[in-house]
């Protein structure tokens, strides 16, 4: 599977088989943990065999089932645009789960923040985690806005790579499927700037993975 293929074919999954991840992935998963940390500065950790983060009332009304293995998106208060950050890195991890044959979601709100068995140290927060697993199935589809509510080039300017890049943008999770995003092109730059409400920055982060991804083009 390539990345494009991998950035079509992922879609939120909440239930899992009861079934622990593979060796050969958790291992891939770590190593790119690993790498992530190094270049960001963030703690990301990969968290398996853990129920009690999701053992709770939120969580069940969420309808997850099964999920026990947790990415924790992990950072330094301190740092510039922690959120950004936390979706970028997270969701080049999704990704590379989505290679790996396994399935995730993105969680902001409904699992048990003080039950996470992440470490976190003095002067970090958690901003959110992605539970992952062998789905009950592969998920379905978001809705998406139309290109132009979400891009103000217009068709005829836009590059081949600049088009991928946007489809790939608009297949981007966001958080309650809000889309609060403008792409962007200055000279030969793409540019994508989130609007406000809740959580846009950790959607930002996560739109701008999937278009540089596709793209092949550092976003600003």
């Amino acid at each position: 599977m390539t990345i494009k293929e991998a950035i079509r074919e992922r879609h939120s999954v909440r239930q899992y088989q009861d079934t622990p991840i593979k060796t050969e992935a958790k291992e891939r998963l770590e190593a790119l943990v690993k790498e992530c940390n190094e270049e960001s500065g963030l703690n990301i950790q990969l968290i398996c065999d853990d129920p009690d983060c999701f053992n709770t009332f939120l969580a069940h009304y969420g309808r997850f089932r099964n999920a026990k293995n947790y990415i924790a998106l992990v950072g330094k208060k301190s740092i510039e645009k922690l959120d950004e950050k936390c979706g970028y890195y997270g969701q080049k991890l999704v990704l590379e789960a989505q290679m790996l044959g396994l399935n995730t979601c993105w969680v902001a709100g409904t699992y048990g923040k003080g039950k996470c068995k992440a470490d976190i140290k003095a002067g970090e927060k958690i901003v959110c985690v992605i539970s992952l697993g062998y789905g009950v199935n592969a998920g379905n589809p978001h809705k998406s806005k139309s290109e132009e509510k979400l891009c103000d080039v217009s068709p005829e300017n836009r590059p081949d790579w600049f088009k991928e890049g946007l489809e790939a943008a608009m297949l981007a999770p966001t958080a309650i499927n809000q889309q609060k995003f403008t792409v962007s092109l200055e000279g030969e730059e793409p540019v994508i700037t989130a609007k406000n409400g809740p959580l846009t920055q950790l959607d930002l982060g996560i739109v701008k993975y999937n278009f540089e991804a596709a793209s092949g083009h550092k976003c600003r």
